[in-house]
């Protein structure tokens, strides 16, 4: 099973282009399945061998143990890729994952600030030393540009170009786009640039990371989310609030305000307009407006 894995993982890599943190998630899941099997059976059988109701099994024990029915369905899906690949690779016959159904997902909104809360934190970090220069320019370029704390920390200095005002952003996939900066974010990022340490340790020129510690190493996502929380805490804002938060009030603003969903998916870099559309909830005022301003009888 583990050989398996590891080719599986590999494939992932080097075909499909798959990020650091897509393969590590293929592995938990794949190794959670792995233990499973190892404790229900006395021994982890090898892929071939593996049943569509052992793999029932494991989703009613899943269940059982009350995981969230986002875990199950991500969980499920690893597995159908994972004996996908089997197939082409001649080591199981069929794909005993695709007959399971994934759980009945509720809804939910994704949480997002106000304009005025968004204002105070993007206004928490202090102007008059470098960390705070940094943390600024990381706030106002997340909400600015709609970046995924991964795309945030991965930009290097050849990625930005402030003459047309874009950065150029390596998505999900390894899949390209560029992204509009504003003002507030390219005049944020100028300053922090300006007194950025540099680490020889770290590449020079347009391969130099634009976002650092204080020793001049490359920033990583889980620095940028106790950073945060740190601005959090201090503005007393919601503290469900993390990173990809800022993502979701960029597009749900821009929503709000008439931007069009195709754009907006495009900014996001999603590839299904379906991704998206969980932002194209607005508030009851705004639709009341939009109403009034469209429709020829609505006063």
């Amino acid at each position: 099973m583990q050989a398996a894995v590891e080719r599986f993982l590999k494939y992932l890599r080097v075909e499909r282009n798959a990020s650091t943190l897509t393969t590590k998630s293929y592995r938990e899941d794949l190794t959670a399945l792995a233990e499973y099997l190892n404790d229900s059976r006395g021994e982890c059988p090898s892929p071939g061998e593996i049943t569509t109701l052992d793999l029932r099994g494991y989703t009613a024990a899943m269940h059982a143990a009350d995981y969230a029915k986002t875990t199950i369905a991500r969980r499920l899906a690893s597995m159908r890729s994972f004996f996908r690949f089997g197939q082409r690779e001649g080591w199981t016959k069929s794909n005993p994952a695709k007959p399971l159904r994934n759980p009945r997902k509720g809804r939910s909104l994704p949480h997002c600030l106000s304009s005025s809360d968004l204002k105070k934190l993007l206004e928490a970090p202090p102007g008059d030393g470098p960390m705070g220069l940094r943390d600024r320019a990381i706030l106002e370029t997340l909400y600015s540009a709609g970046l995924r704390v991964s795309e945030l920390v991965g930009l290097n200095e050849g990625d930005l170009d402030f003459d047309e005002g874009i950065v150029r952003v390596r998505g999900k996939g390894k899949r390209e786009r560029l992204a509009p900066v504003g003002s507030f974010a390219a005049r944020a990022l100028r300053r922090w640039l300006r007194v950025r340490p540099r680490s020889p340790r770290e590449p020079k020129g347009a391969d130099a990371p634009v976002f650092v510690n204080k020793f001049g190493r490359r920033l990583t996502t889980r620095s940028v989310g106790r950073m945060l929380e740190k601005y959090l805490a201090i503005t007393g804002l919601d503290g469900r609030t993390t990173p990809h938060t800022l993502r979701h009030s960029f597009a749900t603003h821009l929503l709000d305000r008439g931007a069009d969903i195709r754009s907006v998916q495009e900014l996001l870099g999603h590839k299904s307009l379906v991704t998206t559309q969980i932002y194209t909830h607005v508030s009851t005022a705004a639709l009341r407006s939009a109403y009034e301003r469209a429709h020829p009888r609505a006063r």
